[in-house]
């Protein structure tokens, strides 16, 4: 199938949200100042007001008024409104990994991060830093010091996290695309409850990315993009990684495997609709779809939980009475893992990761659900959501795969799904998620 070709019996949509703009631009029908004040003015828009956690506007519209327009032909994200998550450092701002005890005590950063710096030479315009939930360290966007992340268009709604206020900055529109973190599901989940489109990285893309952010636990953490639309996808990943775009498959040649009725058990009826819509939509394209056993996946969270929380206690020891308790609680557990048990916990992973590679041997892709809900309720208790939650997203992360968040379709838009490719394959994943916009499209 040619590039930028839609898949048989679909029309063409009008361009993507970068693609439109950059269009824009080029034919000198809208300046980056201009669309950067329409996006600031949307800023903040959530109950909370709390979407960013650091932002100065003079700033800002002192980025955007530096750009060369003769850069725009080398610059892939040249006047494009791009919030960063606050877990980075961006030069003369402070840096809170969303707690005020860190905010605090780092002051204000002296130098950009690798990642502001690589979207600065870009020629994107940070809107800001964006709201998370402690220390990346969770998967509602609940805060204690900075209050919790609702979702714009909708008060009663958390946003999920931990990359809560980039999932906002996109949906309020005060950015086209957002900087997120995924380390147990912290692109994918918030993408997926807002409507969006997600991609995390495979782990170790972009690792010296790094340098100036704030890991949560090394093993896992991986870089990413919350955004609109699913054809900006490759775009965001070259500016990002430069990753060069991959050509599009061809549907009817892809395997791809869905797990058993036995380990979805617990989807709520809207999530299992989705699955299955999209399911049917890919099928009637050619793509040919396999149920397989996926009780080993139930593994993950005892393996993964010990040392996410032991990486995470050795990054912030000495801390802990910061945070909330919940998380001190968790932190407190992971000091606690001996070096005998991390040994058997990463021996039990590489077999994990066997048994997630044989998978791979079988079919091209996965495809399941990020969240077993639809949405999460702002003020409920949510003590029991995580461990739901992560039962879907950990394996993935386990094993290191990147992963893509797919909207769902009109009334189930916010039951976005994972199409999950190997380690490595964030090229080609991107350009077949690039493909399938045209199906929540039509």
């Amino acid at each position: 199938m040619p590039f930028g070709s839609s898949p048989v019996g679909l029309t063409p949509v009008a361009p993507s949200p970068i693609q439109s703009l950059r269009q824009m631009y080029l034919c000198d029908e809208a300046d980056p100042l201009s669309v950067l004040d329409a996006a600031l003015a949307r800023a903040n828009s959530n109950a909370g007001r709390n979407v960013y956690l650091a932002r100065d506007e003079a700033w800002s519209r002192n980025e955007a008024a530096s750009l060369r327009h003769e850069d725009i032909h080398t610059q892939p994200l040249w006047g494009i409104p791009v919030s960063l998550k606050d877990c980075f450092d961006l030069t003369g701002f402070p840096t809170s990994c969303g707690s005020s005890f860190y905010r605090d005590h780092n002051g204000l950063a002296a130098d950009d991060s690798a990642v502001a710096a690589r979207l600065r030479a870009a020629g994107a315009v940070i809107t800001g830093k964006t709201h998370l939930h402690q220390l990346a360290y969770g998967i509602t966007g609940e805060n204690r010091d900075f209050g919790d992340c609702t979702q714009p268009r909708d008060s009663a709604l958390l946003t999920a996290g931990s990359s809560s206020g980039a999932a906002a900055s996109v949906q309020e529109g005060s950015a086209l695309a957002a900087i997120g973190t995924d380390t147990g599901g912290s692109i994918r989940v918030p993408a997926a409850l807002c409507g969006l489109a997600g991609y995390r990285a495979s782990i170790g893309l972009g690792a010296g990315l790094w340098q100036g952010g704030a890991h949560l636990a090394p093993s896992f953490d991986t870089l990413g993009w919350l955004y609109r639309d699913l054809r900006d996808g490759p775009t965001l990943a070259h500016a990002l990684f430069g990753l060069s775009p991959a050509e599009p498959p061809n549907l009817s040649a892809l395997r791809i495997g869905i797990p058993h009725d036995a380990f979805l058990h617990d989807p709520e009826p809207t999530v299992l609709s989705t699955l299955h819509h999209w399911q049917s939509r890919l099928a009637q394209a050619g793509v040919s779809f396999e149920t397989f056993d996926a009780a080993f996946w139930n593994e993950s969270l005892s393996i993964f939980n010990p040392i996410q929380a032991l990486e995470a206690a050795t990054i912030h020891a000495g801390h802990f009475h910061h945070f909330e308790p919940a998380i001190a609680q968790r932190l407190a557990g992971g000091a606690a893992v001996s070096p005998q048990e991390l040994k058997t916990l990463h021996t039990q992973r590489s077999l994990f990761c066997d048994r997630m590679a044989q998978l791979f041997g079988r079919f091209d892709y996965l495809l399941l659900p990020c969240s077993p809900m639809p949405a999460l309720l702002a003020g409920a208790d949510h003590a029991l959501t995580r461990p739901r939650i992560l039962r879907y997203t950990a394996p993935m992360s386990l094993a290191g795969l990147p992963v893509v968040t797919l909207p769902g379709f009109a009334a189930s838009k916010d039951c976005g799904l994972q199409l999950v490719a190997p380690p490595g394959g964030d090229a080609a994943l991107l350009a077949l998620s690039a493909l399938l916009a045209d199906f929540v499209a039509s």
